[in-house]
Parts: C-alpha cells; structure tokens; sequence
C-alpha cells in the first residue's frame, strides 16, 4: 500500500516548526562561532596552538556524535535526538563564561558542545522524515538551507550588538537561550513514523562523492578564510569591506537556496550541483584576478550560487541517493562538510606563508574543480537508490 499524501495543513505544520527550528539554531551557531576564537583567546586565555587543538575537538566531536546519531536515526527515527544536542549545547554555553581551564574547555569540546554539530543533520532528517519521499520532502532540504544561510546573515551582527553591551559573557548566555528555544521548536513537529531503513553493505559507503563534497567544502573555506587578508593587505582595502562582501553573500545564498525550490524536477540533479561546483571555481579565479571593489562584489555573487547549490541540492541528492537511510544520507553529508573545514585552516595558512594570497585563491579553485570531477566520478557510479531491506518500526 503507498503511503497516504499529506495535507496542505499536514505539511505546513510541521516545516514551519522545522524552518524554526534550523533559523534558531543558525542564529545562535553564527553568534557564538563567529566570535568563540576571541573568546578562547580573550578570556580563556588559550595561545593559538590551543585555540586549534580546541577547534578540531569541536569539529572530531560533531563528526563522531552525528555519525552515531544518524545510524540511531535510521534505525528508530525520533525528535529525542536533535532536542537533547540542542539542549546539551544551550547547557554547554550558559556554563562556558565560568570555565576557563584548557582541559575543562576541551572535555566541554568533547561533549556538550560538540554535540551541536549533530543537530543540523538530525533536523534534516527529521524533515525528511516528516515530511516523506513526495514532493514536500524533496523541498524541504533547499528551504530549510535557506533559513540556515538567513541566520548566518543576521547572527553575527546580532552577537556583535550583544557582545558591545554585554560582553561574551551576555553573549553565551544569549546564544544559549536562542539554542533553548529551538530546542522547544522541535515540539512542535510530528513525530516521526515506521520507515524503512538500508542494510549496511560492501561499497555502500559513495567515497567518491564524499571526497567530492570534502574538497568543495574545504575551498570554500579555504577561500573564505584567505579573502579577509587578501583584501585588507593585498589590495588596502578597509577592514568594513570584508563585512560587505560577506553580507553580499549571505543574501544572495538565501536567494538562490529559494531558487532551487523552482528547477523542475526534470532537471538533473547532478547537473545543478555541478553548476555550484563551477560557480565556485569563477569566485576564487575573479577573486585572484580583482584590484577593487567592484569584481570583488560579483565575485561574491558566484560564491554564493555555489555554496547554494552545493550545500541545498547536495543534502537532497544523499538524500535521494541513500534513501531511505535519511539519518545517515544527512550525516554522511555534514560530516563532510565538517571534514573540509578541519583540513582547509592548516592549508590555508601554509598557501598564504608560502605562495601568497592570489595564489592561494586559484589554488582552492583547483581543489574545487577537482572536486567536481570526482562528483562526476561518484555519481556515474551511484546512479541508483541501494538495495532495501524489509520495514521495521
């Protein structure tokens, strides 16, 4: 028997709840994570290399968490899981302004704020869950970006305002109450229902578009990590043109994630997430080649398409491609997304030291050309759902 279609109001519900959700949780991570470096560095104390080894807990800890999560997701799809990381971590950051001591920062790193880094997957697969295989689920992974890419363009300016009048200790304890409340969110929607769930196999794993994925990712940061300096010291522009660029691309991001609602579904779905990879080649070729304001601007524009397309299109295409192992399509995706930010700081630093800011850039574009080649590779085997096994509750 196919599964009963949802009702208008059956779908509405439960995605706005959803859409929430993922607002609240991007408008906190962007508040603490665009300032938890100063913090570290300003009121923990911590030198660089400790900063570092910090950051890569935070990043190991979510890829091991969400990995673990996303299987228990498959097997016994809940809302338990993205409310209890998303309370662990509004926990975490309410008791972060008392701590100070590394080893205590590192077990926080570890637990309680590693943590957050499975719950953008697991409301994802949530969605999907909810929302089914139809047409409402195939639509949620774009629109549920959207808000994502929506509270990284407002977030920093508001842990900015916060921060001037409060201090990080005012600005943890912000973050944690928004953290709270779209844990509560989650209420809000459906629990989901029986499905049925992939039997782990040999080869069931696609490498190939995982490297894929890696290596976008790891160029976008990458890129976006060597544009501050290449700006202010290479081409003397002022510090606030950074904040403009990355505004541009914020707001084109959330324009072109609603974008990907409206492609018919006849348009293949490789053939739009290659568009993202090549847009991103563009950005980090006109980025090297700019001597003002103006290229650096449109530059932005093909930043953003990219990361838009990349990152909405992609969730989907796991999605799609793993189905119905939501929870581990889902996590397979934002452990790689996580797996390029940990590699591409490191690299980045050695590029500028070594090569220089230009050459950095169109070097992160060849990182990304490369990676479209092996999605290419990835997909043309991977051109079928893997085999299921029998419903389970």
């Amino acid at each position: 028997m196919s599964p009963r279609r949802l009702t208008r109001y059956e779908e509405r519900v439960p995605f706005l709840a959803l859409f929430v959700a993922v607002l609240l949780l991007g408008i906190a991570d962007s508040m603490v994570n665009s300032y938890i470096v100063l913090f570290g560095a300003d009121v923990a104390g911590l030198s660089p290399v400790q900063i570092g080894v910090w950051s890569s807990v935070f990043a190991v800890s979510g890829i091991t968490i969400g990995w673990w999560l996303g299987r228990s997701f498959d097997r016994r799809p809940a809302r338990a899981y993205a409310m209890v990381v998303i309370l662990l971590g509004s926990a975490g950051y309410a008791l972060l302004p008392r701590v100070s001591g590394f080893l205590v920062l590192l077990l926080m790193a570890a637990t309680v704020l590693g943590a957050l880094g499975a719950a953008f997957p697991q409301l994802f697969s949530l969605a999907r869950a909810v929302l089914g295989e139809g047409a409402a689920g195939q639509r949620s992974a774009p629109l549920l970006r959207s808000a994502w890419s929506l509270a990284w363009a407002v977030g920093p300016l508001l842990g900015a305002l916060v921060l001037s009048r409060g201090g990080y200790s005012w600005l943890m304890w912000t973050a944690a109450g928004v953290f709270l409340a779209s844990a509560l969110a989650v209420l809000l929607v459906p629990r989901p229902g029986p499905v049925t769930v992939t039997n782990s196999a040999p080869g069931g794993t696609p490498v190939l578009l995982i490297v894929s994925v890696t290596l976008f990712f790891a160029a976008m940061f990458g890129g976006g990590l060597a544009l501050p300096l290449f700006v202010t010291r290479a081409l003397h522009q002022s510090p606030a043109s950074v904040g403009v660029l990355f505004s541009v691309c914020a707001a084109v991001e959330v324009v072109a994630t609603l974008a990907l609602v409206a492609v018919p579904a006849r348009v293949s779905q490789r053939a739009v997430i290659l568009v993202g990879f090549g847009s991103l080649v563009c950005y980090n070729a006109m980025t090297a080649v700019s001597s003002g304001m103006a290229m650096l601007i449109v530059s932005q524009v093909f930043r953003a398409v990219g990361i838009a397309v990349v990152a909405g299109a992609g969730i989907r295409y796991f999605q799609d491609l793993l189905a119905p192992a939501t929870g581990r399509a889902t996590t397979l995706f934002a452990n790689a997304t996580t797996a390029g930010l940990l590699v591409s700081g490191v690299l980045t630093g050695a590029s500028v030291e070594h090569l220089g800011y230009r050459a950095t850039l169109l070097l992160w574009g060849a990182v990304t050309a490369l990676g479209g080649v092996a999605f290419i590779a990835g997909a043309g085997r991977r051109s079928a759902p893997l085999p299921a096994a029998g419903p389970v509750s």
